[in-house]
């Protein structure tokens, strides 16, 4: 029987806990050996996980691993999605993407620049909003940077659309439909971006954790 609590990375294997045959007891300082080399891999040899974003990513991880206490503690629910918010440069894409591989017995979600979204309505119309909007295991990344739509004259804010379809999907399936994203922006400025609707929709739809907003950017 495969033991799901380790993981096997350019020929090196990593345990993430202890597996008693039934479940796996998580140790979050093996998690983040094997989240650095993973990095590193996916990356370069640059990547490393920082101390100052060791809460971030114990409440990242717990979610990922569906660790129901510890998520308890930090009022996240694992029936709602992930909102990643942050200054630029803090990291949210490189850890969304990492995260992913941290339970590969799960299907992964597709990481989505929500420009590509807007070009795609620009190009194509409305059915990217119902092929984004109905159906898949996404991150959007950008959440509010993203171009207005066009199509054939008509202005379509179309990440909006595309919440608010998946908003109804996310109640429709009790919480097995789910939508994480990352963000630059502040409740504020996606309320400015989407309106009260969708803002409301997505604290329905999200779980918010943020980086503090003075965290510098780490691609300097």
């Amino acid at each position: 029987m495969d033991n799901p609590s380790k993981i096997v990375e350019g020929g090196v294997t990593y345990s993430l806990g202890r597996f008693d045959g039934c479940c796996v007891h998580y140790d979050f300082s093996k998690i983040l050996v094997y989240l650095e080399a993973k990095g590193k891999l996916l990356f370069g040899s640059h990547f490393e996980l920082f101390k100052k974003d060791r809460k971030i990513l114990l409440q990242l991880c717990s979610y990922m691993i569906r660790d129901a206490t510890t998520c308890a503690k930090y009022d996240i629910d694992i029936n709602k999605g992930i909102l990643l918010s942050g200054p630029v440069g803090c990291g949210k894409t490189s850890l969304m993407k990492l995260l992913r591989h941290l339970d590969p017995q799960r299907r992964f979600y597709e990481m989505i620049p929500c420009r590509n979204v807007s070009f795609g309505f620009n190009h194509i119309g409305y059915k990217t909003i119902e092929d984004y909007g109905n159906s898949g295991y996404y991150c959007f990344d950008d959440l509010g940077v993203e171009l207005p739509g066009r199509f054939y004259g008509k202005d379509c804010n179309v990440m909006g659309e595309v919440l608010l379809s998946r908003y109804e999907r996310h109640n429709l399936s009790k919480g097995t439909f789910k939508t994480h994203a990352t963000t630059n922006l502040n409740a504020e400025e996606l309320e400015s971006r989407y309106g009260i609707r969708v803002r409301s929709r997505m604290k329905e739809m999200f779980n918010l954790i943020a980086f503090q907003k003075h965290t510098g950017d780490k691609r300097k």
